[in-house]
């Protein structure tokens, strides 16, 4: 089964992911991934999507869609989208994408976590600044304060973990997903979860929707 899989930043959508590829082999299609193998690469929707990003524009959804459809193209399957679709208009270009290539999407998974939850999460963060490993000050603190346990690094919070920003990140994510579930509604193909649990528990109910 191909996947959507949404969820705002903090509620878990990396971490069920990594899950899913491991122990279901699917492959995970990740359009920030997309973008930064396009202009490393420097392809031409990556040199058009660099264009815009330099001048601090957005990418255009077309070239969005292109690299999406260089990858599908292929024969990717069994393959889990993050990050996109984020509005409306981008859905329903996939859609037609996908049609034009006889793919579907069998679910559009929404981990549902509230604000609450989520600003703890987030605000507790903490990232090596050498190796880049990921800590939290209550769920997995590091050995010693302020310093990795991976390669002795200065563990830092990240400005875009700090609470002002995170409020506004959230907000957004908010307003833009609201109307995608509205369509993956209609579609037939919405499903909440609560990531609200331990990760395993997440998991398996994923688990059994795809089933």
């Amino acid at each position: 089964m191909n996947l959507i899989l949404f969820g705002a930043p903090g509620a878990g959508k990396g971490t069920q992911s990594e899950l899913l590829i491991k122990r279901k082999d699917m492959t995970q299609i990740s359009t920030g991934d997309l973008f930064r193998a396009a202009i490393k690469g420097k392809t031409e929707l990556g040199q058009q999507a660099q264009a815009f990003m330099d001048k601090g524009q957005l990418v255009p959804d077309s070239i969005v869609i292109g690299m999406v459809e260089e990858v599908l193209a292929k024969g990717v399957k069994n393959f889990i989208l993050d990050g996109f679709p984020r509005t409306v208009a981008q859905a329903q270009a996939l859609d037609e994408l996908l049609n034009k290539m006889h793919l579907t999407i069998g679910k559009a998974i929404f981990l549902e976590v509230p604000m609450e939850i989520l600003m703890d999460r987030l605000t507790g963060r903490r990232v090596c600044k050498n190796c880049g490993a990921v800590y939290h000050i209550v769920s997995k603190p590091t050995t010693k304060e302020g310093v990795c346990d991976n390669c002795g690094g200065e563990v830092i919070q990240r400005n875009d973990d700090k609470a002002e920003v995170i409020g506004t990140r959230l907000k957004a994510y908010e307003e833009f997903t609201s109307p995608l579930k509205d369509f993956y509604k209609k579609a037939g193909k919405f499903t909440a979860v609560d990531g609200n649990r331990e990760t395993e528990n997440v998991y398996n109910e994923i688990e059994k929707i795809i089933s």
